[in-house]
């Protein structure tokens, strides 16, 4: 069956960029957010993305407008009733997760739909148990900003049927044209099983002294090439969800590479967040 209906819970960074490459792939998109804020931010956030596309010749201006039209932002889940293929992309904490996915089981009425996790970090397996169908779980890792970069990682729990997995690689990679990598249902997957702790070596590096966050983001730009530096990476994801990935992580494997930084910490219970908050190891606009 084709999945042509998505759902997406929550409108924030990674919600809003999931719904703009369902649209622009010519699917119907219902969002769900409860804070009218976050709804119009996301909806800002989208355009903008949107426009830029066009303004850089990705787009023309009726695919634009199209796409646009497509995405519908609604504060009531029971929307998602008819819904394909609904993808929960809330914050990074388990209870909220649990929550959803016990909603979505209760709303999302077709038999053969399916119930996407975009955590970065949570077992699926355990978020799949809060349905009465953990087979149409699964978890499908975007990476941020989603309109721009190319992977998804799938991650198919010891419960989730091959058909399942079949209709998400599927999707992700005929319809979206997300290169998809295979990734074993463990706290971190593949990327930021590998990703978090080099960026919490470069918290460790500021909170000790070693360098300032803009030497060791200078460094890593200009002697290895990479596009971001590490702080300024983690001023991208959030301070406050880079935490939660590396508490995750942790509390899986129980090794100190992974254990949150006390500035870390910090930062997060001062507020300083990153980009969403105007500051983090860096200041913004």
């Amino acid at each position: 069956m084709d999945i042509a209906r998505i759902g997406v819970v929550g409108c924030g960074l990674m919600g809003s960029g999931i719904a703009e490459v369902c649209a622009r792939a010519g699917r119907d998109v219902l969002v769900v957010e409860s804070s009218s804020g976050a709804a119009d931010a996301g909806l800002d956030r989208i355009a903008g993305s949107l426009a830029r596309a066009a303004a850089a010749g990705k787009l023309s201006g009726r695919d634009r407008d199209a796409a646009l039209a497509r995405i519908t932002v609604t504060a009531d889940p029971a929307a998602l009733a008819d819904r394909d293929l609904v993808v929960e992309a809330v914050a990074e904490d388990e209870a909220a997760k649990l929550a959803v996915f016990a909603q979505l089981d209760a709303i999302v009425r077709r038999p053969d739909a399916i119930l996407a996790t975009n955590t970065s970090s949570l077992p699926v397996a355990r978020l799949a148990t809060a349905t009465t169908r953990p087979q149409q779980v699964v978890g499908l890792h975007f990476f941020n900003p989603v309109p721009v970069l190319p992977l998804v990682e799938l991650v198919p729990s010891l419960l989730t049927g091959a058909d399942t997995t079949r209709r998400t690689r599927a999707f992700a990679a005929g319809v979206l044209g997300k290169e998809v990598v295979d990734a074993a249902d463990r706290a971190g997957f593949i990327v930021n099983a590998l990703l978090v702790p080099y960026l919490l070596d470069a918290v460790r590096m500021v909170e000790s002294g070693a360098a300032s966050a803009a030497d060791i983001d200078r460094g890593m730009r200009l002697g290895c090439a990479h596009p971001l530096g590490p702080l300024a990476l983690v001023d991208l994801i959030g301070l406050d969800t880079a935490r939660s990935i590396a508490e995750s992580l942790y509390e899986e494997f129980r090794e100190a590479r992974y254990a949150p930084p006390p500035l870390l910490a910090r930062m997060v219970d001062a507020g300083l967040l990153g980009r969403k908050s105007g500051r983090g190891f860096h200041r913004y606009r």
